[in-house]
């Protein structure tokens, strides 16, 4: 179902949902008197959250209502919406791309990314915002939220000066 929502963003393809966690129950052979499980739905830009979390929560009621006896409690934890591009977001992002490809010898794409930062929230509010950051490419390459994350120093140090170089463009 949500692999035919589609993002107009280069780099999102379409909105997911991950259950992250199950709990329930004493031991293999007792069956649970309760189960809890937590959810991560991650939305993409052109989702409006309230439909979001009105289909999330019919969907849960329909499949508790279909077996006697179940019911299902269901509390929101954390609301963050995808961060959408703005159209003062530009001039960031030329000058982020020129010094990176000026620093690194190759193109530096802009494109959409399903992560969860603080910089949404300054977009929400009309300040420009971009993620930029050192190191590989992707989540999976760099071992992101695992024990063995890991970043080489060398690309923290030119990521460093391309937001300087970026910094100075700007604000010269």
């Amino acid at each position: 179902q949500y692999q035919q929502v589609t993002s107009s963003v280069a780099g999102i393809t379409h909105p997911y949902l991950n259950v992250g966690r199950i709990e329930g129950g004493t031991n293999t052979n007792v069956v649970p008197g309760k189960v809890v499980f937590k959810l991560d739905r991650r939305m993409i830009p052109e989702e409006n959250p309230t439909e979001v979390e009105a289909s999330i929560r019919r969907t849960i009621a329909q499949a508790a209502g279909e077996c006697p006896g179940i019911t299902a409690d269901i509390k929101r934890l954390l609301l963050a919406r995808a961060m959408t591009p703005l159209p003062g977001n530009q001039p960031l992002v030329d000058a982020i791309q020129k010094h990176a490809q000026a620093l690194l010898g190759e193109p530096v794409p802009s494109v959409g990314t399903p992560l969860y930062t603080d910089v949404r929230l300054y977009v929400e509010r009309g300040i420009p915002g971009v993620i930029y950051g050192a190191g590989p490419r992707t989540v999976l390459e760099s071992h992101a939220k695992r024990a063995d994350e890991r970043l080489q120093l060398e690309d923290l140090r030119c990521a460093t000066k391309v937001i300087a170089r970026t910094l100075h463009d700007l604000l010269a």
